[in-house]
């Protein structure tokens, strides 16, 4: 006589209730599910009946993540509702799709502890790749971090894709895919100079991130490239957040600093540094001149609209996969370099003058 389940009606039994259920371990029972491996006769129809007591499903998922359905590759960031994120997102779903892969994304909201522990949930289902995305620390201890991580996923059978951040030390089992920050930069914030600029108001990231530091490197090269020296006072550093970018002007503003454009170090910082300006009753771009990066889709849509950089988001996410997918896991380091181009639009002009943008303290400002 069959036993019927003592469980609640709707709940889900796991593997491990199967596992009790017929009195192997829960490896045994993937192996008789999977198939693919020897079991004894009469294992195989214990665990059989206690799959049908306990009406048990296996969870298409599970078995996808862990490598008897479609094989699986991870992509890791930091904040997926970040827009050129997205665009990334996209392109490694659209192209593993395309290979055949399933595809699981891990929003880590900067917490490497969360991180980790995702990475290492990959490492042991035996992911194809798993692609860390966005700028980071660099420094002795991280790369001591990633060159473990690598080793380890390629231990598994899987790889370690960097994308948008710096290379580690060579011989580390890694693929870095990176898109030319500094040199993306450098020419905006030239193409900035040569319409007669020469204060112009900096609005960075973090001061440690290397995605921040790579675009503010190519702003301090340009000027020095045409023997001038940006003023400290103008170069602020804060997040990729439109808020930092609507914060940072109203400081800036505040103090009475002397600007006649602003370059933003991503274009979600200049979405908010242009309604900072038009809340100061400055024009863009006939009082300030305003550039960004990242060229995001919306960043045409602004009035005016905005001279950036582009950066080919989509194709870095599909690049991290093809290339991924096409080495072995154990391989030496590869590293490749993505060209960035400036887009420019409306958004600047030929300084009217040598006028002082003026907002007193709070002048004009909402809060």
């Amino acid at each position: 006589m069959t036993r019927k389940s003592t469980t609640d009606a709707g709940s889900r039994h796991t593997i491990r209730d199967v596992a009790a259920r017929a009195g192997v371990s829960a490896s045994t029972v993937s192996r008789v599910l999977g198939g693919e491996y020897p079991v004894s006769t009469a294992t195989r129809t214990r665990v059989m009946r206690a799959v049908r007591e306990l009406d048990y499903v296996a969870d298409a998922r599970a078995k996808a993540i862990a490598g008897a359905g479609t094989p699986t590759l991870a992509f890791v960031l930091d904040d997926i509702t970040g827009p050129s994120f997205t665009h990334m997102a996209h392109g490694v779903e659209r192209e593993a799709a395309r290979l055949g892969h399933l595809c699981l994304v891990c929003s880590t909201d900067g917490d490497a502890d969360r991180q980790l522990e995702f990475i290492e949930m990959m490492r042991a289902q035996r992911a194809a790749a798993v692609i860390l995305v966005g700028g980071t620390t660099d420094n002795a201890d991280y790369r001591a971090r990633m060159a473990r991580i690598a080793d380890s996923l390629a231990s598994a059978g899987s790889r370690l894709v960097l994308c948008g951040r710096p290379p580690l030390d060579p011989g580390t089992p890694v693929t870095v895919i990176e898109y030319d920050n500094e040199g993306g930069a450098y020419a905006l914030c030239a193409h900035v100079l040569a319409q007669g600029h020469r204060r112009v108001l900096f609005l960075g990231g973090a001061a440690d991130n290397t995605t921040a530091l790579g675009r503010e490197r190519g702003f301090l090269a340009a000027h020095r490239a045409r023997g001038l020296e940006p003023d400290p006072a103008l170069c602020l550093t804060g997040g990729f957040t439109r808020d930092s970018g609507h914060r940072l002007v109203r400081r800036a503003l505040d103090q009475g600093l002397d600007f006649t454009a602003v370059m933003a170090t991503t274009d979600m910082v200049a979405a908010g540094a242009l309604t900072a300006l038009r809340e100061a009753g400055l024009r863009v771009p006939a009082d300030v001149s305003l550039v960004g990066y990242d060229d995001i889709p919306f960043a045409r849509d602004l009035y005016p609209a905005l001279t950036t950089v582009h950066v080919p988001y989509e194709e870095l996410g599909r690049l991290a996969v093809r290339t991924a997918l096409g080495r072995t896991p154990d391989a030496p380091d590869e590293h490749l370099l993505l060209g960035t181009h400036v887009v420019v639009r409306d958004s600047v002009t030929p300084p009217a003058g040598p006028t002082k943008p003026q907002a007193g303290p709070n002048a004009g400002l909402k809060g």
